[in-house]
């Protein structure tokens, strides 16, 4: 945990002891119940540390997240990045979605145990739930650290952002071009590329490259697409 700490106070972060528990605690849930069903490939402790916590907690390089209050994370499998974020900004309202439910009976519990407040969980997929009136545009952040190509992200994703809100990326080091090749996508959908961060994750050889991309106006009514037609026909 210390080790843990030491990184987020790169990163401009520290945690008080309440934090450093509820890290703990949900440290402890991951590896326990991912014995029953598949959360995560990575188990120990300062792995998870680092490639889970802390990777989640880079958003703060862009985003001044104090000025943050309503956020979704699409396809938030195990809860990241949008549980690490709840834990450090706990004034941010949050969403997080998936199709697994499954794994949001898992994440339903991490809320519980850590007592987090004014935070959901959604069943179901992102092309369905940004259709919806109560959701669509009406978050001021979006994050994703889902692995579809950023074109297929973004049509998922900036549904959901209002305008003057921000959608971030989550990718690896080496997407250039894949980002190179979604500026149409994003553009069509209502968003511009703002700020690409690249870096490498602390004592490791993962580059990170978080993309940054500002809603600047309406995403069309007819975006997104019906379920399963971004992934496979990406704009």
């Amino acid at each position: 945990m210390d080790r843990f700490a030491e990184e987020l106070k790169k990163l401009g972060i520290v945690l008080t002891p309440g934090q450093r528990e509820q890290f703990e605690r949900y440290y402890e849930l991951l590896v326990e119940r991912n014995k029953v069903m598949n959360l995560t490939g990575i188990t120990d402790y300062d792995e998870v540390n680092l490639k889970h916590f802390t990777d989640s907690l880079t958003i703060v390089r862009l985003n001044d997240m104090s000025k943050i209050y309503s956020m979704i994370d699409v396809g938030t499998g195990a809860g990241f990045p949008g549980i690490p974020i709840k834990i450090v900004f706990p004034h941010i309202k949050t969403a997080l979605l998936d199709s697994l439910n499954k794994r949001l009976k898992f994440l339903n519990e991490v809320i519980e145990e850590l007592g987090l407040k004014e935070i959901e969980t959604l069943h179901g997929r992102a092309e369905d739930y940004a259709k919806k009136q109560e959701y669509r545009d009406k978050f001021e952040l979006c994050v994703s650290r889902a692995v579809a190509n950023l074109s297929t992200l973004s049509e998922y994703c900036l549904p959901f952002v209002k305008n003057g809100g921000s959608f971030v990326s989550y990718k690896s080091g080496e997407s250039d071009e894949e980002i190179r090749q979604s500026e149409t996508a994003v553009s069509i959908l209502g968003g511009k590329i703002v700020k690409i961060d690249k870096f490498m994750l602390p004592d490791t050889d993962i580059g990170r490259s978080l993309v940054k991309i500002n809603k600047v106006k309406n995403t069309p009514g007819k975006y997104p697409r019906k379920a399963g037609v971004p992934a496979k026909e990406p704009l």
